[in-house]
């Protein structure tokens, strides 16, 4: 955003983005080894391109939103069929069944309540907000599968939940003192 929208950027915002970034960092440090590079690359576009996506949901309007989602979402579909077509994947009923409750309640449902709540939060509070979502995969994978998550993931989610949390009650409470500022200097 201060890059492209020179927006100004805060001291409180940079050190939760650093901070969440080390705790995201932490959390894949089990996994990032040589042998997946191309894994590791296609993850860094994948967050370039949702960091684009926090920022021109911040900037559109109303129904606008709903329909870059949507466009978003046909882009990417279409950006995986050769993926599809290399990988050649079996489709079991069990599969389809796995892809259509998560498009519906992952995708879908996640998605047009993210649209609708980024008309009222500022793209770093969604993208820092967003960044809880892929923490909580290995809770639900504990739940259903009973594969514990390593330490390095605990830490690392620990970190990023405390910092998320840390930069929201600061914000609430900068804004809340504003107000009262705004609000004794207007009834003098």
């Amino acid at each position: 955003s201060a890059i492209f929208y020179h927006k100004k950027i805060k001291k409180a915002d940079l050190t939760a983005v650093l901070v969440t970034f080390v705790g995201i960092a932490l959390f894949f440090f089990d996994q990032l080894k040589p042998g997946y590079i191309a894994g590791n690359f296609t993850a860094i576009a994948a967050g370039i391109f949702m960091a684009w996506m926090y920022m021109t949901m911040g900037d559109t309007r109303g129904e606008e939103r709903f329909s870059a989602t949507f466009l978003g979402q046909m882009i990417t579909f279409v950006a995986s069929i050769p993926f599809i077509i290399i990988t050649k994947p079996v489709f079991t009923s069990s599969a389809v069944l796995y892809i259509l409750l998560l498009g519906v309640f992952q995708l879908g449902i996640g998605y047009t309540l993210y649209t609708k709540a980024s008309e009222y939060c500022p793209p770093l509070a969604c993208s820092l907000l967003g960044a809880v979502e892929p923490l909580l995969n290995p809770v639900w994978v504990f739940l259903f599968d009973g594969e514990a998550p390593g330490v390095w993931a605990l830490l690392g989610g620990g970190v990023v939940i405390v910092t998320i949390s840390a930069w929201c009650v600061y914000n609430d409470r900068k804004e809340k003192a504003a107000r009262r500022t705004a609000f004794s200097v207007s009834a003098r």
